[in-house]
């Protein structure tokens, strides 16, 4: 699940998790209001569990509700907060990151510069959260 309201940046995403294997599903939503309608109207899956995101990126800087509201939104409710929400921002400011943390970010990314970096750090995030990290079930008891 990606929430990014530039929509050269949805292109960009979307063609460098094509080039790090492209087998993952990619939901893009353009701001905070989209993505927790989504996340509140996910469906169940064929395995007879609701198909949330693996991970949600997030911009900051999005029309309606933006990256800060809409990760305090979701980190307070009680399914949606076990999800791992990337802070995905041009945003370097040292004040806006702590307060991404203290809201409940798992980890803050600045948006490179080039397509390759942004292949690269793709590349992380698949590797670190959908092989690495071990995440909570998403049932909303435990």
């Amino acid at each position: 699940m990606i929430a990014e309201d530039d929509l050269d940046d949805q292109l960009l995403l979307k063609n460098a998790f094509v080039e790090n294997g492209g087998n993952q599903e990619l939901h893009f939503v353009g701001d905070g209001v989209d993505l927790l309608y989504y996340l509140n109207n996910v469906q169940q899956g064929s395995h007879g569990k609701e198909d949330y995101p693996d991970f949600i990126m997030l911009d900051l800087n999005m029309p309606r509700k933006n990256g800060r509201e809409a990760l305090q939104d979701i980190k307070q409710h009680p399914v949606f907060r076990k999800i791992p929400v990337i802070i995905y921002t041009t945003t370097t400011d040292e004040q806006e990151i702590r307060r991404c943390y203290e809201l409940g970010a798992n980890t803050y990314i600045v948006k490179p510069t080039n397509f390759e970096s942004m292949v690269r750090i793709v590349n992380t995030v698949l590797r670190y959260w959908l092989s690495t990290a071990s995440v909570p079930s998403l049932s909303p008891i435990g």
